[in-house]
């Protein structure tokens, strides 16, 4: 390990769960590695957030195959490896199947999905050949239910959870454990703005939104915090979850219980 620190890929680490993954991994002591294809202010913002921690960007477009893989070796090649993987990328489009543009299913399913079959491709030998490694994939509470209007998201956030089982399965004796974290409504800025839409459109009060709307599905009827996603993450790569894996873990506030 470089200078004695182990070295993390968040994507789509800019903003909202990725950015708090990574700031809970460089408190740790990890070199950390953003990704984001996003404007240059949001990155910067993201960098002044870290302090001095060492942390490097790596712009990528994940919905680009090659990009996705290539990523993995422009942060071996900067630190010399790659110990932990977190594909947190993600984007969504909301509309009936009918109604729903192939070019938007084909760009939800290649950031969703195929960027993390790509990431580990690339990043799975080295950690295999360590004998040491943690690819933790972020999910979604649809990855194990279903809402109408999302039919890319929950067909990919199921994908994201299949892709977890099989290759918890072909690491599972080389020291290296998959697990999916499968969030319900976490609080971000993107959702934040999502609120103050709806109440607007539907002339309601935002809490009317968050409780009758966003949250209706959420028997806790409170938002999951980016930082609570982030502990278990980082719990996940400890010792004492070495026998973790393969497991889609929920984090939802009891959505998936009912």
């Amino acid at each position: 390990m470089q200078n004695g620190r182990r070295v993390v890929l968040v994507t789509g680490s800019t903003s909202g769960i990725g950015l708090s993954i990574a700031q809970k991994f460089a408190r740790l002591g990890y070199a950390v590695a953003l990704n984001s294809f996003e404007a240059e202010a949001e990155v910067a913002d993201a960098l002044v957030s870290f302090g001095n921690a060492e942390v490097r960007y790596f712009k990528a477009d994940l919905a680009d195959p090659r990009a996705a893989f290539d990523l993995v070796g422009q942060v071996i090649e900067a630190f010399g490896h790659l110990d932990v993987l977190v594909n947190n990328a993600g984007i969504q489009k909301v509309a009936a199947i009918e109604d729903f543009p192939p070019d938007d299913w084909d760009r939800v399913r290649a950031i969703s999905l195929d960027s993390a079959f790509h990431t580990i491709r690339a990043a799975l030998p080295g950690m295999v050949e360590r004998r040491w490694g943690r690819i933790i994939n972020i999910a979604s509470a649809h990855g194990l239910r279903a809402s109408p209007f999302k039919s890319a998201y929950v067909a990919t956030k199921h994908g994201v959870v299949g892709l977890t089982k099989t290759v918890a399965l072909e690491a599972a004796e080389k020291g290296v454990t998959v697990n999916a974290i499968c969030p319900g409504y976490v609080w971000t800025p993107l959702v934040a703005k999502q609120v103050a839409d709806q109440a607007r459109v539907h002339r309601m009060s935002e809490d009317d939104v968050i409780r009758n709307v966003m949250l209706a599905p959420q028997p806790t009827r409170r938002f999951v915090q980016p930082e609570e996603i982030a502990e278990l993450a980082a719990y996940l790569c400890g010792d004492m979850a070495r026998s973790i894996t393969g497991s889609a873990i929920s984090i939802d506030g009891g959505w998936t219980a009912k």
